[in-house]
């Protein structure tokens, strides 16, 4: 392809892309076809000689789109939506277009140092303390894995990394059962094992761990023999919304001299509204926490927000430095790739310059203020109907429900109706042992009218 056919189709794409977005609603949420189906779509072999874009789009919009699951729908109400305001879309286009290797600060200064000052911008908009350094991470579960291998070598005095596990103490990691998965691959991969995560029982109306378990947990812990290592707690847990007391919580994990992480993955974003602050009452005494700017604040995938108290802990379990990564004649710089697992890194920063820039904190706070707002008038709708029961009451934009006076089956095939009809994408969860139906709003371009066609579609289907 020459740069002046890369420049047609670039113009032509971008349409494309706008007019996508703006007719969304036509669409079926959730992909329709069944496995196999795009696969045997496609040729078995790469072609010998060149395609026309013609022809390559043409089978774009006949293989793929059928089989896309449309994370951008307005009436995305599954999982957390990844979101992708336009004017981080169009910073991602820029990213794609000079794509850069931003490993350190020397391969491209401007990623690196807009890195830091973006950060420091979504520091002060949720109200951390500014002792507090960032570094954006491709997704909340390499944070939690970084935390985690922080914990491993802050425990062992920093020999893990050259010594290995074997034949030393046995670490404990606690946290509750609403963490998300991603803290349990985080123990596999770190090399504790399963075995050694500690679930700590939960209580109250939040469903935060229990303080006084925790503390019996840990004490129980040493006098067995074992070596703490770490707390990880969370503010917003994916499958209910559930939120540790972190005053209490994190107060446990000091008094024992335990590496702490919050794991604040999709509500973190909420903190920019300082009226929900009140969920993560103590966040200033962690060590390290992340939340996903890429979910409900509009950047484009992928975008981790990694937060620590002080850095040198995590620098020196990640940071390796032969002599062609090093950055010579220059103090005090930031070379970000010894913050986190990969050596390589995308320039992520400018999307959030854009986002912000473009929309300004008050816009933002306003559209996650509609969606907590509908989801409480969501719930309150279906707890008055009668085939419904609310289960866990809303937590920001998230909250839980049944069908009422129906099994386990009697959900899930509720769930799959609904999901089969195409009007709008929910998930399941588990609380207390039993299937619950999940719905949370945070898709950025959600209204009021899609939230009031998803309760016209539960009632439909539900009858």
């Amino acid at each position: 392809m020459h740069w002046d056919e890369f420049s047609d189709w670039g113009a032509k794409i971008s349409q494309w892309a706008a007019d996508y977005h703006k007719n969304l609603r036509d669409r079926p949420v959730r992909a329709q076809t069944a496995p196999g189906d795009v696969a045997a779509l496609l040729e078995h072999s790469a072609p010998e000689t060149p395609q026309s874009m013609e022809e390559i789009m043409a089978d774009f919009e006949r293989v793929v789109m059928p089989g896309m699951t449309h994370w951008q729908h307005p009436r995305f109400f599954a999982y957390f939506p990844a979101n992708a305001a336009p004017p981080s879309m169009l910073a991602e286009m820029l990213v794609s277009t000079i794509a850069a290797q931003c490993m350190l600060w020397q391969t491209s200064p401007a990623a690196t140092e807009m890195e830091t000052v973006m950060l420091d911008w979504l520091r002060q908009a949720i109200g951390l303390p500014s002792g507090f350094s960032g570094v954006i991470q491709d997704s909340a579960s390499s944070a939690t894995l970084a935390a985690v291998l922080t914990m491993r070598e802050r425990a062992l005095n920093w020999q893990g990394n050259r010594s290995g596990l074997s034949g030393g103490p046995r670490l404990r990691i606690y946290c509750s059962a609403e963490v998300h998965t991603s803290v349990d691959r985080a123990i596999w991969v770190a090399g504790i094992g399963q075995d050694n995560l500690v679930r700590i029982p939960i209580g109250g109306i939040r469903r935060g761990m229990d303080p006084v378990a925790l503390r019996a947990a840990i004490e129980a812990d040493i006098a067995a023999g074992y070596l703490p290592a770490g707390v990880i707690a969370c503010t917003g847990g994916t499958g209910t919304g559930a939120c540790d007391d972190l005053t209490a919580v994190l107060g446990v994990a000091k008094e024992f001299n335990l590496y702490s992480h919050v794991d604040a993955a999709w509500a973190g974003a909420g903190m920019i509204c300082p009226e929900f602050r009140a969920l993560w009452a103590g966040i200033e005494g962690a060590d390290s926490l992340v939340f996903n700017p890429h979910k409900w604040l509009g950047a484009q995938f992928d975008c981790s927000a990694h937060f620590l108290a002080d850095p040198a802990s995590l620098v020196k379990t990640l940071a390796i430095q032969p002599e062609y990564l090093k950055t010579h004649g220059r103090d005090g710089v930031i070379n970000y790739s010894e913050w986190s697992l990969p050596l390589g890194r995308r320039f992520r920063a400018l999307k959030l310059w854009f986002l912000l820039r473009s929309y300004g904190l008050e816009a933002l706070r306003q559209r996650l203020r509609n969606h907590v707002a509908w989801a409480e008038g969501l719930a309150d709708q279906l707890s008055q109907h009668p085939q419904f029961e609310i289960v866990t009451a809303p937590v920001l934009s998230l909250f839980t429900f049944r069908l009422a006076g129906c099994d386990d089956a009697a959900q899930i095939a509720f769930v799959n109706r609904i999901n089969d009809d195409g009007r709008i994408y929910i998930t399941q969860t588990q609380v207390d042992g039993q299937i619950a139906v999940r719905f949370q709003i945070g898709q950025f371009d959600v209204t009021q009218d899609d939230v009031q066609c998803a309760y016209q579609v539960l009632c439909e289907l539900a009858a």
